[in-house]
């Protein structure tokens, strides 16, 4: 489809709230693959929320084992536990630190057909769903860091 251009740092629409999807149909769909399109060339992440490429929306596309995993108005009903986790973002390029995000979470949404459907995620299909579950609310992972990586701690990773 098409390769759309990322929201980086102070860019306002990262810290606005996404409004829900009412009608999973051909333009959210497009919507969708656009931005997996776009997640698979950055190269360097694991998915993409619908606010990084500027659209005000609740969507994400999870790139995990391989296969896109497409989230229309996803909620995490449950969170479990705690885990520190190394943490970067496609809209904050070169910058690392670390988190705090849930071990494990079960999160709704729809499918690309509109379709309800369950996910469980534990590690990091924990963190990377927390990640972007957050972008829907205008919040980034800058907010969330406990700690900033240094070049000398990236390097030695």
């Amino acid at each position: 489809m098409a390769i759309r251009t990322l929201r980086i740092d102070d860019d306002p629409v990262l810290r606005k709230p996404c409004r829900p999807i009412a009608q999973v149909d051909e333009r959210i769909r497009t919507l969708l693959e656009d931005m997996g399109d776009t997640l698979r060339a950055a190269g360097n992440g694991a998915a993409i929320a619908a606010c990084q490429i500027g659209v005000l929306r609740r969507a994400v596309v999870i790139d995990w084992e391989g296969e896109l995993i497409h989230l229309v108005n996803p909620v995490i009903l449950e969170a479990e536990g705690e885990q520190e986790c190394l943490e970067g973002c496609l809209s904050f390029p070169g910058r690392w630190g670390r988190t705090i995000r849930p071990q494990r979470v079960r999160v709704q949404a729809l499918n690309e057909r509109g379709e309800p459907f369950t996910l469980e995620g534990e590690g990091l299909l924990a963190q990377c769903l927390s990640h972007e579950l957050d972008h829907l609310d205008g919040i980034v992972f800058t907010q969330r860091v406990t700690h900033w990586l240094s070049e000398k701690e990236l390097q030695s990773l």
